[in-house]
Parts: C-alpha cells; structure tokens; sequence
C-alpha cells in the first residue's frame, strides 16, 4: 500500500492512566526526576508500537508533552514570564520550573502563582495562555524536541510495514500564528510576527532533513480579521519556503480561509473532513484543484467515540481522489487523538454487546484509517468484513429499542414558554430570596466538591469490589459528609454544601443514573496536566428513571441550620463532557437532558432546598468556533439550561458555575440564561471578565473566584481582599458573593482549609471597611 497513513497526535497519558499517577507521585515528592522521565518515555514508546501495529505510515513526533503542548511551546520559544525565570536557580529540577508555569510554586520561599489557562478552542483540554509583551524578545531551544525526535528513531528508524512501507517521523509543533493568537497580554499580538518568524526558520532549519514538518494552525478554522488574514500570507509565505511543511487545521471548516494558505508555499494542507458540510468539501476541492497541495484528509473522527461508517468515508475518499489524484493524498483522523481514549479492548465484558460493538477509541481509529487507505488504493472487497461490520453497526443502532424513547421524544418535541420561564423577574426574585436566606454581604461559598482523599477512593473501590456492603461504604460516606459540614461550619462560611463524597466525576455521577448514557471503565481523557475525565457515551434517548440526589442532599440540610447549596451538573456540560450520538441533533439531545435535570430540580426544591446550582462550565467551549454557527446553537443552549431551572419557586435561588473560558461574546446568552448568581474564575484572569459584565450591565449576583484551586499555592487574605476591591470597580457590593475559582476535589485538605480560611477572613475584612 503506497498510501500514507496518519493521525495527527496521540494520548499520552497511558492506557490506564499511567502517566496521571507518574505526575502526581513527583508533584508529591513520593518519586524522582528519573521515576517521572521513565514512566513519559514507556507511554511514548508504547504509543509508537502501536501505531507501527496497526500499519501508520507516517508517525507524529513531539505531541507528547509533561504537561501542555502550548507551555511547551511557550519555553521552547523563550517567551518564559520573567517571575518564573526569577525563580528558576531556587529550583531543583528544569522540570520544576515548567511545572511551576503550570501549577504555581509555594515551597522553601519561592511563592508564584500558576499562569493562565483556558479551554483548547471548543473542547474539554485545557491549555496554558502564554504571556506577551510589547518588548518580547524570543529565543530557541528546541532541545526537548530534538530529543523525542532522536528516542523516536531509536524506537522507529528504518523499520517498515508489513507491506514494507517505511515508516517515517513527522515533527510537531504550534504554528507562529496560533500562538500568536492564543496569547495575552497585547491587544496586537500580531505584531510581534516578524520577532517571531526568525526563531521558527532557525527551528525548520534544524528540522529539514524531515519529509514533513507538521505546524499547527487550528485558527484557520475560525473567523479572522484583516490582521489575521495577513499574518499567515506573510508567515506562510518566508516559513513555506524553508521546509515541506504539513499544516494543520482541525475542529471546524476552513471556508474563506483555506484559499489563503493554499496559496502559501506549503507542501501539505490537513483538512478535517468531519467538521465540513458537503457544500464546504465541495469548495474546497475545487480550490485543490486549481494547486498542487497535497492532501491530509482528516477522514476518521479524532473526538467522538463512534465508529467510522467506513463505506460514507470511503465515498468521500473516493470523491477526493476524483479531484486531485492519489499521488496527493494522506488519510488520516480529524485531529489529534488526544482527545479520544486510549483502547475500547479494556471495555471488553465492562459495556453492553450493544453499545460496545458501536465504538472506537484510539487505537481502533488506527485500524479504521488503516482499513480506509487499504479500501481506497485495493477496492472495497479488500476490506469487506470491515465494511459489512460498520454497516451492521449503523443498522443495529436505527432498530435498537434500547436507544429509542417515544416518550421522551414526545416531550421535547412539545417545548413551549411555560417550561423556559421563571415566574418573576430577577429583581423580584432577589428581593424574597434576601428574606429567606438572610445572608451578610459578601457571602461566602465554595463551588461545591471537597477533596477526595486517598481514603474515600480506596473506600469507593472497596465497595465496587465487595469487600465493604453498600451499608457501609453509606454510612462511610455520611460520616465524611457531616464531618465536612461541621468544617465549613468552624469556618464560618455562609452557604455550605455537602463535598460531594459520594460522586466520582460531575458528569459521570448524573451519567450512571440516567437512562440512555453508558459509563466505560478506561475510557479516559486529558483535562489537563495530571486531571483526566472519563466522559460518558450518550447512545440513545436521555431520562431520570428516579431522583439522583435528593437524598444526599435532604440528608445534609438536616445537619446544618445554615443554607445547604444543592449541586447539579448543567444540560450543556452534560452533553458537552460526554461523547455524544451523532444520529441527532446536538439539540435534541440536550433537550432530553434537560428535561430530566428538571424533574430533578422541583424534587430538590420540594425536600426543602433553598439554593440549587446548576453548573456550566461547558457552556463557552461548545460555542461553535464560526461566528455563523453561533447564535443557533446560543439558542437552543439557552433554550436547554433555563427548561431545567424555570420550574421553581421564586424563593429558590438558582446558581451556576463557568470557569476558564473567553465569555466576552456570549455574554448576552449568559444574561439570557436567568439565573441568580453565577460564580466565575477571576483570580488567574485578572478580573477581565468583570469588565465585560460591567459594560454589558450584567443584571444579576456574581461569586468571584478569588483564588486559584488548580494550583496548590495558599495565597495570603489580603491578595484575596484584592481581588474584591478591584471588582467593586465593576459591581455593586450587594453583587459580589466570594468563592473558590472552581471545585476542591483535586486539592488536599491541609491547603483547603488554609485556603478556605483565608478566603472567610478577607471577607469580613471588607465587610468591616464598610460596615
């Protein structure tokens, strides 16, 4: 087969999450540097045996990363924040600083806090945002690179397939542009190109004796300015010339965009054929048409968990090919397989026949490029049992009773204004939920989970193994609920909530009880650094065949006489944080979502609930990266998180939660949402987003997350203080609730509570200067 084959990146946090507990046993000093080192080095030459296995031809090098491939970027172009490089002698390690930039630092005197992250375009990962200034200077060391690119030829070098292909190394790197454009810091950050451009000759200089360099660009699927437009003619223009460059762009369609780079000196352009409509692959073809760019053809899903229909993948294969010849075409997945997990043969006797048999997770998509690139340049008898085997999939799936609901579909198809409106507006809301909550200024709160201990998760999976009753394991966990009230209690915080001792992961708890959702037993993600989900896979109709958390949280009122905050995960993150069936509308299926978290709500209301916080940290991520695209799906987004809040009382105070993400231009559809308080990141940001509310007068209460959980670092009560003064800048006092910049799950208890205290006595400060 002289096709090559390809995917664009691969997990690296191991099969069963190797790497996460390599990190985590460093972070806590419990293994060394070396311990660390090994454990990368094993998940990296795991992954190139596999896809030598499976028959990839052209293997990428250098998507693998200790933390962040954005960071990795950041210090292989110099552009390390000058508070790190201060603290860079104080450092055992050079890993040590990296992890700093990550993370924060607060040992033997050196206090720094971690830099920004967001959401990696419209997905769950999260990236660091690299910090620029208008005097950046840059400089390379490209020495982490070139040293994967030398361990991937000790493991790969010379070796061929069994058809006796040989297999040949892609080096990856972020594109000047997109990593121009990911930064903060300048309102202009273009302008620092020309800077930049000369670090990126010197590297493809180093890199010329590879076929193909792969430089990423996922911008080109978003909606660029003039600025924008003209930075990658220029970029692509001087780097085009220097090395056979494999760009990439993936997430969404390139549209106006791709006659810009196809007309750059560029020897391969990748194009996610996932996210493009058949008119968008229609345009496109004609402009590779007119070239002589070759092809990726980003064929096979790199994000969802489905299996490829091989035979429409073929036909679009084959249309391809019609146009612009095989000697121009690569087949490959849609964008890095970072975003799928590892290998659906771990699920085997975990998911149903029915559900098992429709997946495919990385190393399976291997197979399915594979199969696609043999079927294209063999003919389709050659993968006949591969095709008969996704056509049964396809079929099984429209028949199944298991996936179809006549009731449920019954119900979102008869939405109207009673199942989307609150009774009264916020103003009247505000004023007899004051009444009844009786709260000081500036309440305090947290976002919602406590940490779970090394106890609680050897307790949870004693239980699942048997060795403790499901009496016990309950009466385990009331214990540490009434325990973690008490703390908060002690701490004098004004709204508390359980700590959610019970639940393993905010979508996954809600997952295992709805009807319609399977849950896999290996089928992690990267969030980011150490932090993996287990999303999971909506296959059919979604229902609450009962309620999910009311007796938990009926149990933690009666231990308190201070307000108890009853948690929900939000239709949006729900759907968003799980791998979703493609045989509907995003639409339709977080309707059904939502209708079942609203049964939910008026059950909490009805125990006696006084604050119900439905989360959204999703809600931004799943905005469609064009701006066309947006406003539908703002709608029926919006439409979803207000069907399962708007049944309440106008007493119960309705939350939610977003962290980490850009809100600016959806704040419109935030204010549409109704709720009563949102609580937001503001610590690491710096506050920006108050400004956007302020400007687009944001109606109602705001929970500020006045320090950094994903960083270990306790900050001091009056940088917390701080935080608070400059909002008033953007708030009215009676606005500002104060709170954790997200959940305390992954944190220990010593650094919670340290943290937590603080928080509480810069609270009271504040309310003694204006008392």
């Amino acid at each position: 087969m002289s096709l090559t084959t390809t995917v664009l990146g691969y997990p690296r946090i191991g099969v069963k999450r190797e790497f996460k507990r390599a990190q985590e046993s460093y972070w806590k000093g419990k293994t060394d540097i070396r311990a660390l080192q090994d454990s990368a080095a094993k998940v990296r030459e795991d992954n190139y045996h596999r896809m030598l296995e499976a028959g990839i031809s052209e293997i990428p090098v250098g998507d693998f990363s200790f933390y962040d491939h954005v960071l990795d970027c950041i210090c292989m172009l110099g552009a390390v924040p000058q508070r790190y490089r201060e603290i860079a002698a104080k450092l055992d390690q050079p890993l040590d600083l990296f992890f700093a930039m990550a993370r924060g630092h607060q040992k033997d005197g050196v206090d720094v806090g971690a830099m920004e992250m967001t959401k990696w375009f419209d997905t769950n990962y999260h990236n660091i945002v690299p910090e620029l200034s208008a005097d950046q200077s840059f400089t390379l060391d490209s020495s982490r690179l070139h040293g994967l690119l030398r361990e991937a030829k000790d493991i790969i070098g010379g070796k061929a397939l069994a058809n006796s292909t040989t297999v040949t190394l892609r080096p990856v790197i972020l594109g000047p542009v997109s990593f121009l454009l990911l930064s903060k810091g300048l309102e202009q950050p273009l302008t620092l190109l020309d800077k930049l451009l000369p670090v990126y000759g010197q590297l493809l200089a180093e890199l010329g004796e590879y076929e193909h360099i792969q430089i990423e660009e996922p911008f080109l699927g978003l909606d660029l300015d003039t600025a924008a437009k003209d930075a990658y003619r220029k970029a692509y223009s001087v780097l085009g010339a220097k090395a056979k460059l494999f760009v990439t762009s993936y997430f969404a369609p390139l549209r106006e965009n791709a006659e810009i780079i196809l007309s750059q000196p560029i020897e391969t352009l990748h194009i996610d054929f996932v996210n493009n409509s058949e008119a968008e692959v229609n345009a496109i073809l004609a402009l590779l048409e007119q070239g002589n760019v070759k092809v990726s053809a980003g064929i096979v899903d790199g994000r969802n968990v489905w299996r490829n229909k091989l035979r429409q993948s073929l036909a679009l294969l084959q249309k391809i090919v019609a146009r612009i010849g095989t000697e121009r075409l690569i087949v490959g997945s849609s964008c890095s397989l970072l975003h799928s997990p590892a290998d659906l043969s771990c699920e085997k006797g975990h998911l149903s026949e029915d559900v098992y048999g429709q997946l495919a997770f990385a190393r399976q998509k291997l197979d399915e490029v594979v199969a696609l690139a043999k079927g294209l340049e063999q003919g389709e008898a050659a993968i006949a049992a591969a095709l008969a085997a996704s056509d049964a999939a396809i079929e099984a799936r429209k028949n199944s009773e298991v996936i179809n609901n006549a009731g449920v579909q019954q119900r979102v198809a008869n939405i109207n204004s009673k199942d989307t409106e609150r009774q009264g507006p916020f103003v009247q809301r505000r004023e007899k939920q004051v009444a009844k909550l009786n709260l000081p200024l500036f309440p305090t709160t947290t976002i919602g989970s406590f940490p779970q201990t090394a106890a609680v998760r050897k307790k949870r999976n004693a239980f699942r193994k048997g060795e403790i009753t499901a009496g016990q394991y309950q009466a385990y966990l009331e214990e540490e609920t009434i325990q973690c009230i008490r703390m908060q209690s002690d701490l004098d915080l004004d709204v508390l909530v359980h700590g959610e001792f019970e639940r393993t992961d905010m979508v996954e708890y809600f997952g295992e009880q709805l009807d319609g959702l399977a849950f896999t037993a290996n089928g992690w993600v990267q969030s980011y650094g150490s932090r993996c989900v287990r999303p999971p896979v909506i296959y059919g109709d979604v229902s609450r065949p009962k309620p999910m958390t009311v007796d938990w949280m009926s149990f933690a009122q009666q231990q308190t006489h201070r307000p108890m905050k009853a948690m929900l995960t939000g239709p949006i993150t729900i759907l968003k944080w799980s791998f979703v069936r493609d045989d509907q509308p995003l639409s339709r299926t977080c309707a059904q979502i939502a209708f079942a978290l609203r049964d939910e709500v008026l059950d909490l209301e009805k125990a006696g609930l006084p604050i119900i916080q439905i989360d959204e940290p999703a809600i931004r991520e799943a905005l469609p990266l064009r701006k066309a695209d947006q406003k539908t799906y703002l709608d029926w987004a919006v439409q979803s998180f207000r069907i399962s809040a708007a049944g309440v009382q106008d007493e119960t105070q309705v939350h939610t939660h977003m962290c980490y993400s850009e809100f600016n231009e959806i704040m419109d559809a935030i204010a549409a949402m109704d709720t009563d308080v949102i609580s937001i990141e503001a610590s690491r940001s710096q506050l920006d987003i108050l400004k956007v509310m302020s400007e687009a007068k944001y109606p109602s209460e705001i929970g500020l997350g006045v320090y950094d959980i994903h960083s270990p670092r306790v900050p001091e009560p009056k940088e917390m203080a701080d935080v608070i003064r400059k909002a008033s800048q953007y708030l009215e006092n009676w606005q500002v609730w104060i709170n954790p910049d997200c959940g305390l799950k992954t944190r220990d208890w010593p650094e919670t509570i340290g943290a937590l205290r603080r928080m509480v006595e810069a609270a009271k400060t504040l309310r003694e200067e204006l008392a």
